[in-house]
């Protein structure tokens, strides 16, 4: 894949910006070691100012699709959403979101983002025909989130991770591009 940037993408109320250094914050902190925020991330839950620190050092070295997610209206931080990987050849990518600002979850943040995301992946230079993920099946909000925006069920990995000390399955899930063959 070539390197990338993330470019600014806005929405009505979101304004859409590379994940990087800028964002380090004992906020984002937090957001890593709350169990309400990263129950359903792979990562979290042990989370230092210098862990923070290397990972968001490494998001910019890699110059992936990574943004930052802040309200327009006072530029608050309230999450992260990226498209990594991107296989260029069969036109995919892997999807993935986190809200961290629980004071803003239920406002539509998420679906926003995401629509706005899907959109710019499915037009322009990427073109992508089709966006994958992966959730955990106890995750009833991010379900039917993904169902609202589109998001199929494609596969079942069943028992697949560790969730709240019993095995949770993962759904696969995906979105196509209705312009692409």
């Amino acid at each position: 894949m070539n390197k990338r940037n993330a470019p600014d993408l806005y929405t009505e109320r979101l304004k859409l910006v590379p994940l990087g250094l800028k964002h380090l914050s004992i906020d984002y902190v937090n957001w890593m070691n709350d169990n309400d925020v990263n129950k359903y991330l792979e990562s979290g839950g042990d989370y230092t100012v210098e862990k923070l620190h290397k990972f968001l050092s490494q998001v910019e070295i890699d110059n992936i699709l990574f943004w930052a997610i802040h309200i327009i209206e006072n530029d608050k931080h309230i999450g992260n959403i990226k498209i990594n990987p991107i296989h260029q050849k069969n036109k995919y990518a892997e999807y993935g979101i986190m809200m961290g600002d629980k004071s803003e979850w239920g406002k539509g943040y998420a679906k926003e983002a995401s629509i706005k995301i899907i959109n710019y992946c499915f037009s322009g230079e990427l073109n992508l025909r089709k966006i994958n993920l992966g959730v955990q099946a106890k995750n009833i909000a991010a379900i039917e989130l993904y169902k609202k925006i589109g998001f199929i069920q494609e596969g079942r990995f069943v028992k697949h991770v560790l969730s709240f000390d019993d095995y949770d399955d993962i759904l696969r899930r995906a979105i196509f591009n209705p312009n692409h063959d």
